[in-house]
């Protein structure tokens, strides 16, 4: 493989593009704080004239994403907009609205479900496994404690009933403060294993980058995908989603892969990028430890 090249900063590469969509967990926040250092390159972005779109695969809907970035400190004026996976899946609750759903998560996440009965008018049906046309996944319920094969008998009954799982969020894992969280991902693979039908709505998969890039099209006019940058740092999301919309990936190697590609020493340990982009199937145009400016 040829050598990929370690940017120092996103200033580097930030003449060659018109637009970023940069992922929000492990890049910008850990879920208890932000990274000052990569909110102040995003600002220094958007001041050279460029477009920040957030692309998260968050199971909550945009409003209440946004306030949660707020929440922990993100400066608003470091993008222009965002689109979570769990807006779209809200979108599709919406478009199910004749059909009654089961909700598979940690109660936390009721507000998506309050904002699809709000679209609603209060006609949403939330219902048992047993009476369900499809689920809805946002999580494990017990995360501090479960795992995902303790979902077996559950997804066993919606598999015998043959129904769909709208998966929120296909991220397998999640770093919190340091930890690792598993994710709805987990539970939608689970039940593909299963022979069951998961419709997945985040990255890597083409919904939610057409959604972003319709929101740089409304913003900023039409941009060649050439000059569109993707920031991530999940091989098996942001790496392999940015390939398959056609977009060059700067890939943060100090995110949720970095027990695996850090040796003890602390350099870079090559054999397991190489074995992270051969299943991505995508080769990043560059690398960067984290993002500053």
């Amino acid at each position: 493989m040829n050598p990929i090249p370690m940017a120092a900063g996103l200033s580097e590469m930030a003449s060659r593009y018109d637009a970023i969509l940069c992922d929000v967990w492990g890049v910008l926040i850990d879920g208890i704080s932000h990274f000052a250092s990569a909110a102040h390159a995003l600002k220094r972005f958007r001041a050279g004239g460029g477009t920040v779109v957030l692309v998260t695969n968050a199971s909550r809907p945009n409003d209440e994403v946004r306030r949660q970035l707020f929440g922990l400190g993100l400066p608003q004026d470091c993008f222009d907009d965002l689109v979570s996976a769990g807006e779209l899946t809200l979108q599709e609750i919406v478009a199910r609205k004749n059909q009654a759903c089961c909700h598979l998560g940690p109660p936390r996440d009721d507000g998506l479900f309050k904002e699809a009965n709000r679209r609603l008018r209060g006609a949403l049906r939330l219902v048992g496994p047993e009476e369900a046309d499809y689920v809805v996944c946002t999580g494990l319920v017990d995360e501090d404690h479960e795992t995902p094969q303790d979902y077996d008998d559950r997804l066993a009954t919606f598999r015998r009933r043959g129904i769909p799982m709208l998966c929120a969020n296909p991220d397998i894992v999640v770093g919190v403060g340091g930890r690792l969280y598993w994710c709805a991902g987990a539970l939608a693979r689970r039940y593909e294993e299963m022979g069951g039908e998961a419709v997945m709505f985040g990255k890597p998969h083409a919904p939610i980058y057409r959604a972003a890039l319709d929101r740089i099209a409304a913003l900023k006019g039409k941009i060649d995908k050439s000059r569109v940058l993707a920031i991530g740092d999940g091989a098996e999301t942001d790496l392999a989603g940015a390939g398959g919309a056609g977009l060059d990936c700067l890939f943060i190697t100090q995110g949720v892969h970095r027990e695996e590609l850090y040796r003890t020493d602390g350099a870079l340990d090559c054999a397991a990028l190489e074995r992270l982009i051969a299943a991505a199937k995508t080769k990043p145009a560059a690398l960067a430890r984290r993002v500053v400016w």
